[in-house]
């Protein structure tokens, strides 16, 4: 990709760009290397023989996955998804558009496993897999975010996020990794977390914050670590450990969790949300990140797994935990460890459970109390994570995963607006770095790929001057951090949701002996009165 840009401008409408092809070819991301590869049990270097081996992983893929073969013969070039790519729209290069990126793997799919493509390969579009296509599927595949925007809108329900993260998958397969993904993964299964940060670090880090909160608040709440017997295991991704604004909502957690009055703790062999293995579509590579937090939760006693505010991260708890660890219905009955689990979390929670909706129960039973003016000088409005909008639920009721966020926002906050509808809750926009491309080497498409969020935004900065911009997921927040001023926004206007809870929780005071000698001399008083 170029180094040098221009950044989109916001337009006051949203509208079909002027095609310019070629302008995102380039090199994609950095390659991953041996050092990162091979923990995953992936080749270190691009293979001799990688279009033998690329192509047998496709075959693999297309029997072990049946919905790959089902995207890839249902596509009927009916052109519905062109224009819901937020990539496409922001980059106007017509390979993001969400069928010509499909077509790049469909028709070396043709070509191999269909019988037109075998002997009449020009009248179906089918294509050898050579040098230029393996390139063009680095690149070009390493543009989608796997957001899933245009499976809303295509008729057949083709789910181009699949195909990218099979693309992937063949990528990792012929020594052809991403750098980025492949290397947090590596920290995730082998230290726990996605920043490395071993057990002294991070308990420092939470000794530290224990501190500040007492200091700032007078009251001592606790952050766990590694406390057996506790009743609630919190995952939660590692950014929450160290960068504004998501310890803001690691401190909104653990008020709450001090209100509630609820035994809790964090892992530190487990001390991470996140699963990159989604991104690269390797199934095998994400379960050994989630048997981590089976491991933890059997090791700890827990009786309930939560998760905090990562969006994809709530995408791979809530649709593969089950299968892959355990938490939750559904795991092999002949996987002793994932019945063990089952057998040890409570029945009568969710297993898994969102923080959001952790929350949310306590408002409605009126456990939690606000001093909704502390957020007053705020206009909120709120993002929808591309995972949890179209992958996920909360609350088991229809549509929870978008009503539930903003019950929680509009019970501890006066001013509160959505963005146009067809830019949030099913629809919503993609943040523009999910998908495994938050990295500073995708700097360009990242930007390209956030004007259609960042349009949005600015429309009801202007109509109902905004200033607060709320996401539930770690990836979206980093990424608006460094997207926003390049549109002439605020990098500090994004903020946890929990950090609006933090903000407005009343907490309960400690009781002291002068507390208690008060409290006696007002009862005598009232008495006296009384008399």
């Amino acid at each position: 990709m170029a180094k040098d840009f221009e950044i989109p401008k916001l337009p006051t409408y949203l509208e079909i760009p002027k095609i310019q092809e070629g302008i995102m070819d380039g090199d994609g991301p950095f390659k991953s290397v041996e050092e990162f590869q091979t923990p995953l049990g992936f080749p270190g270097e691009k293979v001799d023989n990688w279009q033998e081996v690329a192509i047998n992983k496709m075959g693999e893929l297309k029997s072990k996955y049946r919905s790959v073969q089902v995207f890839l013969d249902a596509c009927v070039k009916c052109g519905a998804c062109t224009d819901k790519c937020h990539y496409f729209l922001g980059s106007s290069d017509p390979k993001n558009m969400p069928v010509a990126r499909q077509d790049l793997f469909r028709s070396v799919y043709r070509r191999h496993f269909t019988f037109a493509g075998k002997y009449f390969p020009k009248l179906v579009g089918a294509k050898e897999l050579d040098d230029a296509m393996l390139d063009d599927w680095y690149n070009y595949f390493h543009q989608c975010s796997q957001c899933r925007r245009c499976s809303v809108f295509c008729p057949y329900g083709i789910d181009t996020a699949e195909i990218s993260m099979a693309a992937r998958e063949v990528l990792d397969a012929v020594g052809v990794g991403q750098k980025y993904c492949n290397q947090i993964l590596g920290k995730a299964i082998t230290v726990g977390n996605n920043l490395g940060l071993p057990e002294p670090a991070l308990r420092d880090t939470l000794l530290d914050l224990e501190e500040e909160i007492e200091e700032e608040t007078g009251i001592a709440v606790k952050y766990p670590l590694d406390q057996k017997g506790a009743e609630i295991l919190l995952i939660t991704p590692s950014a929450d450990f160290f960068a504004e604004p998501h310890i803001d909502g690691l401190i909104g957690y653990g008020k709450v969790f001090h209100q509630d009055g609820v035994s809790w703790t964090l892992s530190s062999y487990a001390s991470e949300g996140a699963n990159f293995g989604m991104f690269i579509g390797s199934y095998d590579v994400m379960r050994k990140a989630a048997l981590r937090i089976r491991k933890a939760a059997l090791d700890l006693e827990v009786s309930r797994v939560m998760v905090g505010e990562c969006g994809h991260a709530w995408r791979v708890a809530y649709s593969f935990w089950n299968t892959l660890s355990g938490v939750g219905a559904g795991a092999n009955s002949s996987d002793e460890h994932a019945m063990k689990l089952q057998n040890q979390l409570d029945s009568r929670y969710p297993q898994p459970q969102h923080i959001i909706e952790y929350t949310h129960d306590l408002i409605q039973r009126g456990k939690l109390k606000f001093d909704k003016s502390a957020n007053d000088d705020r206009t909120v409005t709120f993002h929808d994570s591309c995972n949890v909008a179209r992958a996920t639920n909360m609350g088991g009721i229809p549509n929870g995963q978008f009503i539930l966020p903003r019950e929680v926002i509009k019970a501890v906050c006066n001013n509160y607006v959505d963005m146009e509808r067809s830019t949030i809750m099913e629809s919503t926009f993609c943040c523009g770095g999910g998908g495994g491309l938050l990295t500073d080497d995708l700097m360009e498409i990242r930007i390209k790929g956030a004007m259609p969020r960042m349009q949005a935004l600015k429309e009801v900065e202007k109509t109902d001057a905004v200033n607060t911009l709320v996401a539930i997921c770690a990836i979206c927040k980093s990424q608006f951090s460094k997207v926003l001023p390049k549109f002439d926004f605020d990098p500090y206007m994004i903020v946890s949701a929990h950090q609006l809870v933090s903000e407005a929780i009343i907490m309960d005071k400690p009781q002291t002996e002068d507390s208690d000698a008060k409290m006696a001399e007002e009862v005598e008083t009232e008495t006296a009165e009384a008399e």
